[in-house]
């Protein structure tokens, strides 16, 4: 660096610090023009000042080397609650005031951008949508090396810088997603270049990293292939010559990788990325001493390392010693605006990292190019007339997504696209795989684009990543097994309600995810891979985002699927079965059926419309719409003159209320399905609570009987699941006549017969399990008591 490069780099850096200081403290006084007063200082103290010099620090060489060599880049901090750093840094680069002009560049602004942070109204405390240049809000600890690698993918040009903070290192998420480097192609994708930042404590003792002997940190982190550059220290001006030449380095040794690959010079081998390890003390140029007591580079530099600050002299002396040692007199004109020296740090346009349009990402986003999802129609000539695995024809269609959108479409799965029946996708791309392929690997190298990895927090980060800047998705996993990541699914879907009250944040594609394997079909599974958990998350998430369908058949996933991949800004939740299964609608009756999102099934039931019926049969689910049309079947055959409904929904977000979900079904369209006050038994493929929740409200919710999963489950057959979970055909009649208003003649004996076919089933299951070579040898009498 030459020394104005210096000068200008570390103005930059203390004006950032300052402001970092001023948010968390101050709601007057901005410049200290007077000498600092109680009232200056905000009622209640909140904030984390301990990681944010560093996340500061590291931005300023960041924008350095952005200056210097015109890289595109984002800015992920994995310490998301230093987020009044990041904050400040957009405020320097001026993108703030643009994008929040009440927020300018002077000492008025100055004032709202303080009294802003944490205070009701204003801004969180983390580096949240809110904050211009993020994609990545970091409260939520363990996903910031995910979003960044899934930002990269197919986005040659960018370099994304993951700080990953030494406590966020020990959550099990991180641990597991230091391998992305195994899934980048240097020839296609960009590059992520994490920084370890070991400031050597969280919020109450140390860290695990920063307590292990250097050197196993060093072995862990070249283990998982990465080229290791360490630099640390607290002296300046030394620290930040010695992080400009390690940066330099790392970005030096990128460039080559990626020169090697694109000009077809590289050896085909994986290469090993640089990772920086970055030590400083936790809230390094911060108070040192506080009441006697060590803060700077200590936990208790975590949060507010000086509090009480209102009512202790000692503590206000001590702030305003700490904010002016930033010299702010040398930072900000008169006027209250960065002075040349601090602007001169700043790249230009939208090189600035506040101001990238990949931290935008729907400004990038170029929509699909869809085929005609009927192309891949089932051909149905009546109802359960073909058995089809669903999936499987959306597999075709994803193919063609696929070659038809060669950089802007990802899928991503735990090793499951093949058993998930969506392998069609392999007729045009490879798994992505950077490490060593052997000649027994089946669809399987560095240039695929089908990624597959067993880490569901992998696959949904790298999606989110992907979406956030601009490119589109599908996370494909089985059902039980979406629960491992199911508060990012929560996460995302925030990011996503508050993103959709900025009028600057362009919509983004939206995250789609396919739930197959699901509970009533895993019976060879057992009990572990039977939960519909994902759905109920998914209901309780803000209806400006959340969506649920379950299709009941192929017809109706091809046109769901269309929808979601066209679809901006929502969480679609998509649940369906791998098995064959049998097919209902024909393309035109499902395209019908899905954008009204419920349907009378007339075929079904006896139902002719001239009056209401004496019991209405409800269901949402592939597996229980099976069971409600066989219970429908039993009636009209046994019983004709009871008259029967069999109404299917597919858009599960129909039955709330339109003031509640904008999907909801107006009062009239709810009274054509399930009338106002005939019984309604519904068969649901989740928890049973999630139908009475969403119905709450609807005219005389009580009479809305539902049969779901109760979490009743083993290794068995896939009927019995639904006896288990008192969801089968027979428990369904049983249901419907003793919730008809009208019982017609015999209908004691039916109920009879319903029962003694339920015994008859329950003979034939142990009968069943008795063939299996593991329990041959046990009586009738064993598998009846173990049941």
């Amino acid at each position: 660096m030459t020394g104005d490069e210096l000068a200008a780099l570390d103005a930059w850096w203390r004006a950032c610090n300052y402001l970092t200081v001023g948010q968390i403290y101050l709601q007057a006084n901005p410049l200290l023009r007077e000498p600092l007063r109680p009232e200056h200082v905000k009622p209640r103290l909140l904030g984390h000042w301990g990681t944010s010099p560093g996340l500061s620090f590291v931005y300023a060489h960041l924008s350095r080397l952005i200056r210097h060599t015109g890289q595109r880049a984002v800015y992920l901090a994995g310490p998301g609650h230093g987020g009044p750093a990041l904050v400040a840094a957009g405020y320097l680069e001026g993108t703030y005031s643009e994008v929040y002009p009440d927020v300018a560049q002077d000492a008025a602004g100055l004032t709202r951008l303080f009294r802003q942070f944490s205070s009701p109204g204003g801004i969180p405390s983390h580096v949240s949508v809110t904050t211009p240049g993020s994609i990545h809000e970091g409260g939520e600890l363990g996903y910031v090396l995910v979003h960044a690698f899934g930002a990269v993918m197919d986005n040659p040009d960018l370099l994304a810088l993951a700080v990953v903070g030494d406590g966020e290192a020990e959550t099990g998420p991180l641990e597991g997603s230091w391998k992305g480097i195994s899934f980048l192609d240097p020839a296609r994708d960009g590059a992520v270049l994490p920084v370890l930042h070991l400031n050597g404590a969280k919020i109450s003792g140390p860290t695990v990293l920063a307590r292990k002997d250097p050197a196993e940190v060093r072995s862990l982190l070249e283990g998982h292939g990465y080229e290791v550059l360490e630099v640390g220290g607290d002296d300046l001006p030394g620290m930040h010559h010695r992080f400009a030449r390690v940066l330099a380095r790392a970005h030096a040794s990128i460039r080559g990788i990626q020169q090697r690959a694109r000009a077809g010079e590289d050896t085909g081998a994986r290469p090993r990325w640089p990772l920086i390890v970055l030590r400083t003390p936790k809230g390094w140029t911060g108070p040192d001493v506080v009441d006697g007591v060590q803060v700077s580079g200590t936990f208790r530099a975590h949060q507010v390392p000086l509090s009480g600050v209102k009512g202790d002299p000692e503590h206000l002396r001590l702030l305003e010693g700490w904010m002016r040692s930033y010299a702010p007199q040398e930072l900000f004109d008169g006027a209250g605006a960065p002075v040349e020296l601090v602007r001169r740090a700043n790249p230009a346009g939208e090189l600035r990292m506040s101001a990238s349009p990949h931290a935008n990402g729907g400004l990038l986003t170029e929509p699909l190019r869809l085929r005609d999802f009927r192309e891949y129609a089932v051909d149905v000539p009546r109802p359960a007339a073909v058995r089809v695995e669903s999936t499987r024809r959306l597999g075709e269609l994803l193919r063609d997504v696929y070659r038809d959108n060669p950089r802007t479409f990802r899928l991503f799965s735990p090793d499951e696209t093949n058993s998930n029946r969506l392998g069609a996708v392999f007729e045009v791309s490879d798994r992505a795989f950077a490490e060593r392929v052997e000649p027994g690997d089946v669809s399987l190298g560095r240039g695929g684009r089908v990624v597959e990895v067993l880490s569901e927090h992998n696959c949904h980060g790298w999606l989110e990543g992907y979406t956030l800047t601009g490119r589109h998705g599908l996370f494909a996993t089985y059902e039980a097994f979406a629960m491992v990541s199911a508060s990012q699914t929560v996460q995302h879907a925030k990011w996503l309600e508050e993103g959709g009250k900025l009028p600057w944040r362009a919509p983004v594609p939206s995250l789609n995810i396919l739930l197959t394997s699901t509970a009533w079909r895993n019976d060879h599974n057992g009990f572990s891979h039977q939960g519909p958990g994902l759905i109920q998350v998914a209901i309780t998430q803000r209806p400006e985002v959340s969506r649920v369908y379950l299709p009941p058949d192929a017809n109706c996933l091809l046109s769901v699927a269309d929808h979601c991949l066209r679809s901006r800004n929502q969480v679609n939740l998509v649940v369906i079965d791998k098995q064959p299964q049998l097919q209902w609608l024909t393309i035109d009756q499902a395209v019908e059926h899905c954008t009204r999102g419920a349907g009378i099934w007339g075929w079904a039931g006896t139902d002719d419309g001239s009056a209401d019926p004496d019991v209405v049969l409800a269901c949402a689910g592939d597996v229980v719409t099976m069971e409600t049309v066989a219970a429908a079947s039993i009636l009209r055959e046994r019983l004709p003159a009871l008259r029967t409904r069999v109404v299917n929904v597919v858009d599960l977000m129909a039955l709330p209320r339109p003031k509640d979900h904008p999907h909801g079904v107006d009062e009239t369209r709810f009274r054509e399905l399930f009338t106002d006050a005939v019984d309604v038994v519904f068969a649901f493929h989740g928890f049973p609570g999630a139908i009475h929740q969403l119905v709450h409200g609807r005219p005389d919710a009580d009479r809305f009987h539902v049969r779901g999963f109760i979490e009743e489950g083993t290794t068995t057959t896939p009927f019995d699941m639904t006896v288990r979970n008192r969801a089968s055909r027979y428990h369904l009649v049983i249901d419907a006549l003793n919730n008809a208003r009208r019982l017609p003649p015999g209908a004691s004996d039916l109920e009879e017969w319903c029962e003694a076919q339920l015994v008859r089933h329950e003979r034939y299951v142990v009968e069943h399990l008795q063939d299996m070579p593991e329990v041959r040898d046990w009586s009738l009498g064993d598998w009846a008591q173990t049941s």
